[in-house]
């Protein structure tokens, strides 16, 4: 346990003579003083809507699927290329994003940096619909993955620095949310922001247009990094803090050390994930041609998931927090959108049921997942864990992206169902394997709260 000072936010780390300090830029006001709770949480506002023009234009294909399809003369396997060439990069940069702000940039000109890689992203990827190019629109799409990506980790920087301590858990938690409701305002509005210009131009042309859109939803977020930069430097002025550097750095040769429960959590995350965001990708043809919805409709029930996940993420992330059990969470969410998908593949009830169903098993298991590396890996070498495991995810991801197109493309969409059904099952087999091992080694997964609160400190990780 550590002492009384040491749980308090960050930003209350200050002497009383630093109450002398100048605020002249500010006239003193509770809210441009770095001292006062309303000025940190004006910069969580700020803080939260720093990834949102990332994860908005994210799913800017999934939105715009069938007209994309139709205005570009694509079939579904260049389609989901768009996704695939954004995981690319980040199977290698997910190792070097902490790397760069702590060592390199810093997380003020970082988080600039990087969100001028994915607001010239979407530039590029909204110019090459403009002159009909899929090639052009690739390349955005992998300029875009350069920064989107590296954007969240310096994103977590900043709410580190500005809340570690016992806020900190709600801060990754609202943090989520707002990354979730990019999705969500993505998925229900640009459909008809594309009918609107259409009444001024069509096909492909209308297409670029309405992604440069999705240009400015980046620009408003670039205008929170350069506004972030400015109050994390005057904060650092006033406060007189230091700076922090992560002490989870990467070193490759962790590897060897790493026990078979990581690798096992690692292919849950892969096997799960392949399972729910390429289908988010192809669903709205998926339910234009199954069930009769109109575009509109679609891409409601579509961005079900995401709409879902926004808000019970931190819900499911404080319950897991109090009850432990983290294994049986997860299988919990495996089996819930195991289900999800049977039912979406093999019966004609409303999808709006099952989706409503997957964005709660999302967020369960994405709550119950991740912390469990910290379980079984050394501290020193978390930064090290992540990134492998980002790295296998979005390696998934790519290679599934461009194999789900393909399948849709020869074979339609219930062979497709079964293929994410496979991967499912596979997760499903995994979490299994995870559980006896753990239990073979103590258990230490799968304790309640209040047992891990109690277990011996040389326990050690799994």
């Amino acid at each position: 346990m550590g002492s009384e000072e040491e749980k308090k936010p960050l930003l209350d780390h200050v002497q009383d003579d630093d109450e002398e300090e100048e605020l002249s830029d500010c006239g003193g006001s509770l809210a441009c003083n770095p001292r006062r709770g309303l000025h940190r949480y004006l910069v969580l506002i700020i803080m939260c809507f720093l990834s949102f023009g990332s994860y908005f234009c994210y799913d800017n294909p999934a939105a715009l699927q069938d007209t994309m399809i139709k205005d570009l003369n694509i079939n579904e396997s260049t389609f989901m290329g768009f996704y695939s060439w954004y995981s690319w990069p980040n199977v290698i940069l997910c190792f070097f994003g902490g790397f760069l702000i702590d060592k390199l940039f810093g997380v003020r000109l970082g988080a600039i940096i990087f969100s001028l890689f994915v607001t010239v992203g979407q530039v590029i990827f909204a110019t090459g619909a403009m002159f009909n190019s899929p090639i052009i629109m690739d390349a955005g799409r992998f300029v875009f993955g350069i920064g989107g990506e590296s954007l969240a980790v310096a994103q977590n920087t900043y709410a580190v620095k500005w809340f570690q301590g016992r806020e900190l858990n709600m801060v990754f938690g609202l943090q989520l949310s707002f990354s979730r409701v990019g999705s969500t305002v993505n998925m229900n509005v640009m459909h008809p922001i594309y009918k609107a210009i259409n009444a001024a131009l069509d096909g492909y042309k209308c297409l670029g247009v309405a992604l440069y859109v999705g240009a400015g939803m980046c620009i408003f977020s670039l205008f929170c990094a350069l506004s972030l930069a400015y109050f994390d430097k005057r904060a650092d002025r006033v406060l007189k803090r230091k700076v922090l550097s992560s002490d989870e750095k990467i070193r490759i040769t962790d590897v060897k050390e790493f026990p078979l429960t990581f690798w096992l959590i690692s292919v849950i995350c892969v096997a799960y994930y392949v399972a729910v965001f390429p289908f988010v990708g192809l669903g709205l043809v998926f339910f234009e041609m199954k069930f009769g919805f109109t575009p509109t409709l679609a891409n409601s029930v579509n961005s079900l998931v995401y709409i879902i996940s926004a808000g019970a993420s931190p819900l499911f992330g404080f319950l897991i927090d109090k009850s432990g059990k983290n294994i049986f969470w997860v299988i919990t969410g495996i089996l819930s959108t195991l289900g999800c998908h049977a039912v979406l593949a093999f019966t004609f009830i409303n999808p709006f049921v099952a989706m409503s169903i997957m964005g709660l098993a999302y967020s369960i298991l994405a709550s119950a997942l991740w912390p469990m590396v910290s379980l079984v890996v050394k501290s020193n070498q978390l930064g090290t864990a992540y990134g492998i495991m980002q790295a296998i995810q979005n390696l998934g991801l790519a290679v599934i992206s461009l194999v789900a197109g393909i399948i849709v493309d020869s074979k339609g969409y219930l062979i497709l169902e079964v293929f994410f059904l496979a991967w499912l099952c596979l997760a499903l087999i995994a979490a299994v394997l995870l559980y006896l091992v753990d239990a073979s080694r103590g258990g230490l997964l799968n304790l309640s709260s209040r047992q891990r609160h109690n277990k011996p400190d040389d326990l050690g990780v799994n």
